[in-house]
């Protein structure tokens, strides 16, 4: 297990600086226009992929970093970037994981390749949970998985919403109710290879901010995949169900929901995407304070400037440590006794939103244009603070940790 530590070593500040380079020369010079177009950046995602940042093989080297940092380092970067850009690229990682996380070898060779192509033809992949009325209540999930066993096939019906990637992707992971009588503990994942019939995708959304990423709906109409793309095997979730069935009837144990277990390690990388956002408007910011003149002087010679760009610093700088810290317990296995976990992405999402309307308001008109960048980082932003659980959600996951109460 490696110490904490917040210096970065010598191989972390090599890859830091490359992915810089590509966010700088790459994804900033094509972020206005992506996010004017509101489509996928098929290009950026092709060199992204040429370079070796767009593949599995990066981010299991991030992820495998034992000092935890390597993948908010890199979500940092990349964000910093663009957001919607970034999106793009790192969206496929969140159906990779899934299978990563709960498939068995061969499902994990099989696809997950399939997921990202290759340089020359890049695909990308769909994670399917959230549906109209199931967002942050994963427990009111209804699209249902039933086995047709005389086919050795899994029927999925239902609708599937805000789906990064939904429709467009080569693969899609979809989550799914098998046994209703359990509750959360009653869901699978599903594989839906290629093409597969019954398969469509719904209303792609016209978004406020990361309109670079594409975000859809995703409608199974008797949709079915083979036995063989239930994650972990049917085996597995017969073994699952059989246990959580048993302590049902024992008096229903309180057991940690698994999905929600993932979310809360899972949540400083969006953190991190935070803190890239927000370190790149207060960047925008404090040159425009430093070069743009007033009354014959730097508008950062108002303390009314000076004073907000200091606690714009300040507030990234405290949410990179709660993201750095979280991402650090995480890989050396400390459990998040205070939902340290929550407590980064809270932080970091609303230190997002905040720093990046303070941008914009030092650059007064021209903050609310499209010339300058802070307008758009601004619009960005705000998605923090809903997708990966809203900021009530994690203020109630932390309130729970903290009290043991369910609070509600």
């Amino acid at each position: 297990m490696a110490e904490f530590t917040m210096e970065l070593n010598d191989d972390q500040k090599q890859v830091r600086d490359w992915i810089h380079g590509f966010a700088a020369d790459v994804i900033r010079p094509a972020a206005a226009e992506w996010d004017e177009r509101e489509e996928t950046p098929w290009p950026v995602i092709q060199e992204a992929a040429k370079v070796g940042i767009y593949s599995l093989d990066f981010y299991a080297q991030q992820f495998f970093d034992p000092t935890g940092l390597g993948i908010p380092m890199a979500m940092e970067e990349l964000f910093w970037g663009d957001a919607g850009i970034a999106l793009s690229i790192v969206g496929t990682g969140l159906a990779a994981i899934g299978v990563l996380a709960n498939g068995t070898e061969e499902q994990i060779g099989t696809w997950i390749p399939q997921m990202y192509g290759d340089a020359t033809d890049v695909k990308v992949a769909a994670f399917c949970s959230s549906e109209p009325d199931a967002g942050s209540d994963v427990g009111a999930m209804r699209t249902r998985a039933v086995y047709d066993e005389a086919k050795d096939e899994w029927v999925l019906n239902g609708t599937k919403t805000w789906a990064t990637n939904g429709g467009i992707a080569n693969v899609h992971i979809v989550v799914a109710v098998v046994d209703p009588e359990l509750g959360t503990k009653g869901h699978a994942s599903f594989i839906v290879p290629p093409n597969t019939p019954g398969l469509s995708q719904g209303q792609k959304f016209k978004k406020h901010g990361i309109r670079a990423s594409h975000t859809a709906e995703v409608v199974l109409e008797d949709c079915r995949v083979p036995g063989s793309c239930l994650l972990g095997g049917k085996d597995k979730l017969d073994e699952r169900l059989a246990r959580a069935h048993e302590r049902a009837r024992a008096g229903g144990e309180r057991v940690k929901n698994a999905a929600m277990a993932t979310f809360e390690a899972s949540r400083p990388a969006v953190g991190a995407m935070a803190v890239g956002t927000a370190r790149a408007a207060y960047e925008v910011a404090l040159d425009y304070a430093k070069t743009r003149s007033q009354f014959g002087r730097p508008i950062i010679d108002n303390q009314g400037v000076a004073f907000q760009l200091a606690d714009m610093r300040t507030q990234i700088d405290a949410a990179r440590l709660l993201v750095w810290r979280a991402s650090w317990m995480a890989v050396a296995g400390k459990p998040f006794t205070s939902a340290e976990g929550s407590m980064s992405k809270l932080f970091a999402s609303e230190v997002a939103k905040k720093v990046t309307a303070q941008a914009v308001q030092i650059l007064g008109g021209n903050g609310f244009t499209r010339e300058y960048p802070v307008e758009r980082m601004h619009r960005d932003s705000a998605i923090y603070t809903i997708f990966e659980g809203t900021s009530e959600i994690q203020r109630l996951v932390i309130a729970r940790t903290i009290s043991d109460m369910p609070i509600r």
